[in-house]
C-alpha cells in the first residue's frame, strides 16, 4: 500500500514538476541560501514549540528577516567576488543540527518515559 502511495507521489511530482517554472542559474545562489536560511528558522520555531516559549510574531520576523539576510549577503558577496553566503551556510546549517538535536532529545526523552510508565503499571 506504502509503495502505491509513494509512486503515485512520484508521478504527481514529475507532472507538477514538468508545468512549473524554471528559476535562471544566475538566481539559484539566492533561492539556496534563502531555503537554508527559512529552513533554520522553522526548526527554530519548532523547538521553542517544544521548550514552551514560540511566539509567532518572532518567528515570522526571524523567518523573513534570516531570508532577506541572507540573500542580501549573496548579493553583497555575489559583488565583492567573495563567497560570503558561504559563511552564512555554515551558520544555519549549524543551528538546525543544534535545533534538531534539541528536538530530537526532547521526543527521545518522552517517549522513553512513556515506555517507562507502561511498564511500571503493567507488572
Amino acid at each position: 500500500m506504502i509503495f502505491v502511495a509513494i509512486i503515485i507521489g512520484c508521478v504527481l511530482g514529475a507532472l507538477i514538476g514538468m508545468g512549473a517554472p524554471v528559476i535562471p542559474y544566475t538566481y539559484t545562489g539566492y533561492l539556496a541560501i534563502a531555503i537554508v536560511a527559512a529552513l533554520d528558522s522553522v526548526f527554530g520555531g519548532i523547538t521553542a514549540v517544544v521548550n514552551g516559549k514560540f511566539d509567532l510574531k518572532i518567528f515570522v520576523s526571524g523567518f523573513f528577516g534570516n531570508a532577506i539576510l541572507s540573500i542580501l549577503l549573496t548579493y553583497l558577496g555575489e559583488k565583492l567576488n567573495v563567497d560570503i553566503y558561504l559563511a552564512a551556510i555554515v551558520v544555519f546549517v549549524g543551528r538546525m543540527f543544534t535545533n534538531l538535536s534539541i528536538i530530537r532529545r526532547h521526543y527521545l526523552e518522552k517517549w522513553t518515559s512513556k515506555k517507562g510508565n507502561t511498564s511500571v503499571t503493567n507488572k
